[in-house]
């Protein structure tokens, strides 16, 4: 019955991430000259990563992110933003096994490997795929990093938060 019950703390865990990633990445977002905005909705897709391991963790980031890019009006990013965020969410889910006894020093380097990985993803997708050219697809790449260390840092907060408050002792959502 506890295995049962872990299962489904996991499905309604991952699916209240799943909106609150919709939520902070419309809600909170500062727009950039370029055509889009920074929010912080990376940091949520960083912190459940890292929270709900690789399976439920790249599920929320991917599902999360890309329906906020449905809501805003980007459907255009919608399939390489549920990519680039699932595997920002599934490199931040190692963290915990491959850092056991440095987790914030691994948090960061993970973090900035995810962030890396967002800020290329969409400048490649731009320049190749929508067919902006490599030139003006520079244009969004300060933007990305500005979210991306954005995310870096609201994740990291949120993760030392947890782990002060021993509250990260008491869940198991890794399943």
């Amino acid at each position: 019955m506890a295995n049962k019950n872990n299962k489904l703390l996991r499905i309604i865990v991952t699916a209240i991430m799943i909106a609150i990633t919709c939520v902070v990445t419309i809600m909170i977002r500062i727009p950039t000259p370029t055509k889009g905005y920074i929010n912080f909705g990376d940091g949520i897709v960083l912190f459940e990563g890292w929270l709900l391991g690789p399976i439920w963790g790249t599920v929320a980031g991917g599902i999360g992110s890309a329906l906020a890019d449905f809501f805003s009006g980007y459907p255009i990013y919608i399939p390489v933003t549920f990519i680039i965020k699932a595997i920002m969410a599934l490199i931040i889910s190692f963290t915990p096994k491959v850092f056991v006894h440095h987790p914030r020093v691994g948090l960061i380097i993970c973090s900035l490997i995810a962030e890396f990985l967002m800020v290329s993803g969409y400048y490649f997708y731009e320049a190749v795929i929508i067919g902006e050219g490599f030139v003006p697809a520079l244009s969004g790449v300060l933007s990305n990093i500005m979210q991306g260390i954005a995310g870096i840092l609201s994740s990291y907060f949120l993760v030392e938060v947890l782990i002060r408050t021993g509250i990260i002792k008491y869940i198991d959502l890794k399943g």
